[in-house]
């Protein structure tokens, strides 16, 4: 499969789980336990459907009722807080659901770093020029590529991330970044490094987008990480579009590169979980999203 028809098989597999047609719906938003606050961007899904939808940035969200079983439970995931669950009903349309979330504890481990030298390290994609292709995701959709540390270097923190914006599509809409440990099923992206809810906008496309990600301390592990570019939907968009039935995608385009010889490069849909990319070219190089770090080295 080239890299083209892979993208547009993944884009019919994400967009079949919104043809909802007149399903009756659940209309709601997601908020802060204690502050009441909207929560945007959260994953609201059906378990036993597997289907999803992402909430805005207003933490609105609209899902369809269940269709297979008389009840189902409504999954809310929200970064940095604790999974949530609401029970809801087949045909029973409901209009305005607030579901409260609490924010989940984190422990912190103590972090011992030995004296020595601190030294700038690049991790990941080390060309300017992207591979012919797309990478293009649905609302709630993520592209993970996995900054692999692979002259076992000690690591220190993560001093930025860059993303290859394409200059098709809508470069300045926002995306969430998403940094997870390798820590899931055949090592897939699982644990969430970074915790807060940081959305970014590039300026333009056809060139790197670089975040500043020193503000948040994260501690690189020693094998490297997931970087992870989340689509989001903005609130004028979300019910404008006529989400749920038809929603065309509108943000950012990444190029993907084909700088290495194995598969790097992992697919997360709502209600699916994360797939592994095994596309490759002709020269049987893998297709992965074009995507960096740079990290402290200890010496």
């Amino acid at each position: 499969m080239t890299s083209r028809l892979l993208l547009i098989a993944l884009f019919i597999v994400g967009t079949a789980t919104l043809g909802w047609g007149q399903q009756a719906q659940i209309k709601g938003v997601i908020v802060d336990k204690d502050t009441k606050e909207p929560l945007p961007f959260t994953s609201v899904g059906l378990k036993s459907e597997q289907i999803g939808a992402l909430s805005n940035e207003h933490g609105q969200f609209i899902v369809p009722t269940p269709s297979k079983n008389a009840e189902d439970s409504l999954v809310v995931e929200a970064l940095g807080y604790a999974r949530q669950t609401v029970s809801v009903k087949r045909g029973v349309a409901v209009a305005s659901l607030t579901i409260e979330v609490a924010k989940r504890a984190v422990q912190l481990n103590n972090v011992v770093v030995k004296a020595g030298k601190i030294k700038n390290l690049g991790l990941g994609a080390k060309s300017d020029t992207p591979g012919e292709g797309m990478i293009q995701g649905l609302p709630g959709s993520q592209y993970a590529f996995f900054v692999k540390n692979d002259k076992k270097k000690r690591l220190g923190s993560v001093r930025t991330v860059s993303f290859y914006i394409g200059e098709n599509g809508f470069p300045r809409e926002p995306f969430r970044v998403r940094i997870y440990k390798a820590d899931g099923n055949y090592n897939a992206p699982n644990t969430d490094l970074l915790t807060e809810n940081v959305v970014v906008s590039a300026p333009q496309g056809g060139q790197w987008y670089t975040v500043d990600l020193t503000p948040y301390n994260i501690m690189a592990p020693e094998e490297g990480f997931f970087v992870a570019m989340e689509w989001v939907v903005s609130g004028d968009k979300f019910f404008a579009t006529n989400f749920m039935d038809d929603y065309t995608p509108y943000g950012q385009i990444m190029r993907p590169t084909f700088e290495f010889k194995e598969s790097r490069t992992w697919n997360y849909s709502m209600g699916k979980g994360w797939s592994l990319i095994t596309a490759a070219n002709s020269q049987g190089l893998r297709y992965n999203a074009m995507i960096k770090a740079e990290v402290d080295m200890i010496k």
